[in-house]
């Protein structure tokens, strides 16, 4: 004879216990200076290579319009600041911190980025 056990499974799984970095691109695709939009999840995130070859993530959606548009902005850097500027309203933004340099009442989301074997990945938003 079979026994099923009924006790619901109570643990809870935690944002940390799930492996959530997300591929966008092979590292070698990626130019410095230069962004790529990507979804992570259903998140539209801009991810830029600096000249050093640090890659940062940034939201891609444009803090004061709204619209998707990041990662075409203009990467550079104000003093040992990397940056990015919006395409639309030419606002500059700390790739570091999402923090922009022009106007405090503006952010970028940020997310972790890194390049584990050959290729760019985003941790997801949990």
């Amino acid at each position: 004879m079979t026994t099923i056990d009924s006790t619901p499974d109570t643990r809870l799984i935690t944002f940390t216990e799930i492996d959530s970095w997300v591929d966008v691109i092979a590292d070698q695709e990626l130019p410095a200076e230069l962004g790529v939009p990507a979804l992570v999840g259903s998140v539209p995130v801009a991810v830029f290579r600096t000249h050093d070859g640090t890659v940062h993530a940034l939201s891609n959606l444009d803090p004061k319009t709204g619209a998707s548009v990041m990662a075409r902005g203009i990467v550079g850097s104000r003093g040992d600041v990397p940056t990015v500027a919006s395409p639309l309203y030419k606002h500059v933004f700390d790739l570091r911190t999402g923090r922009c340099l022009d106007d405090e009442s503006l952010a970028l989301a940020r997310f972790e980025s890194r390049i584990q074997d050959g290729v760019i990945q985003v941790r997801a938003a949990g």
